[in-house]
């Protein structure tokens, strides 16, 4: 079984982690994609608004008639704290150790991949697939156990690119707009989540 992990805090989620997801789906051969939210985030400061529930729903939303093969994935969510991807893959290689596991990233990720904690452990037990996002360019980093190929093979280790996304979003810009102006409805979140938003009067 191949699995792909999109993480992020989805703090709104919006147009580019579908088309993100689309790209996965379309040329990995995924037999599931899991979106995984942040409980809290190691490499941003916490930027205030809804709480984990919150933000877990929105994803539902952003996800409802969207493709069958994708869902939320709560592990990071239920274990609370700061939420490190090593942790995750090493608690869901445990329980479903027959999996192929394959991380979903745009390109802007990269520069900091080397930082992230225990990198060689974490492609160990798990690949990478990476889109092009406008504004970032795609620069293999230097990570023990990590190397570019030109198609996952389902092994752990490989690197493989992705289309370009050619959506310039970005959640932050997002907030700012939904606090400036409640009624606007900003280009690049779906309906749904808009609609979520505003019955539950988020980001004001």
């Amino acid at each position: 079984m191949r699995v792909g992990l999109l993480g992020g805090a989805f703090n709104p989620p919006h147009e580019g982690h579908l088309k993100l997801a689309r790209l996965a789906l379309e040329h990995l051969g995924l037999d599931e994609l899991r979106f995984v939210p942040t409980a809290l985030s190691p490499h941003k400061p916490d930027p205030g608004g809804p709480g984990t529930q919150a933000r877990r729903h929105l994803l539902a939303e952003a996800l409802k008639a969207f493709d069958p093969r994708c869902l939320v994935e709560t592990a990071e969510l239920e274990r609370g704290g700061t939420s490190y991807t090593v942790d995750t893959l090493e608690a869901l290689a445990s329980r479903e150790p027959e999996v192929a596991w394959i991380l979903v990233m745009g390109s802007d990720q990269l520069p900091d991949l080397p930082l992230w904690r225990r990198p060689e452990r974490i492609f160990q037990l798990a690949s990478a697939a990476v889109a092009l996002r406008p504004g970032a360019e795609a620069v293999l980093p230097v990570v023990p156990g990590l190397r570019a190929v030109a198609a996952w093979s389902g092994r752990p280790g490989e690197l493989v690119w992705l289309p370009p996304t050619e959506l310039d979003l970005a959640s932050t810009d997002l907030r700012r707009r939904l606090a400036a102006d409640p009624a606007q409805d900003p280009e690049g979140i779906p309906s749904q989540v808009l609609a979520a938003i505003r019955a539950e009067n988020l980001y004001r």
